[in-house]
């Protein structure tokens, strides 16, 4: 007897390698224009990614949480392949180390904007508010969890 049971297979990929791979019943991610829920038989659909939360269902009905940053996700025949500039699993991030880099980038943007910035020092605004949109999303993820 066959089985009727419809799954995506979810493939999660930052600049660091693999963070998730395998077979769930749904997927929620933070799109750029707002959150976008992927189930079995989805339209082939390409969209860019915002920095966020994915939630994901596993096939036993519990929810995973995931950090990402900007990307994109594709979903095609029941595959949803997720490439983010960082992704993170709620269990895997370091609260410690996501406070350190939110006050870093805090830091760094306040020496920018008092024009204190060491002439050797290379800081960007976009960047720094970047960083700390992470680490905030970061830490938001973690502690939700």
């Amino acid at each position: 007897m066959a089985d009727d049971r419809h799954f995506l297979r979810l493939e999660v990929v930052s600049p660091d390698g693999p963070v998730f791979e395998g077979d769930v019943a749904m997927v929620v991610v933070p799109a750029l224009r707002g959150e976008m829920g992927i189930l079995p038989r989805h339209a082939p659909t390409v969209a860019q990614l915002s920095v966020g939360e994915m939630r994901v269902k596993t096939l036993d009905d519990t929810w995973m949480s995931f950090a990402v940053a900007e990307g994109f996700v594709k979903v095609q025949f029941d595959k949803v392949i997720v490439l983010a500039d960082a992704s993170e699993s709620a269990g895997k991030i370091d609260p410690a180390r996501a406070e350190e880099a939110l006050a870093r980038a805090q830091e760094r943007l306040a020496m920018l904007k008092a024009g204190t910035v060491p002439e050797d020092d290379d800081v960007d605004a976009f960047r720094e508010s970047m960083a700390i949109r992470r680490a905030k999303n970061r830490l938001k993820v973690v502690h939700k969890g």
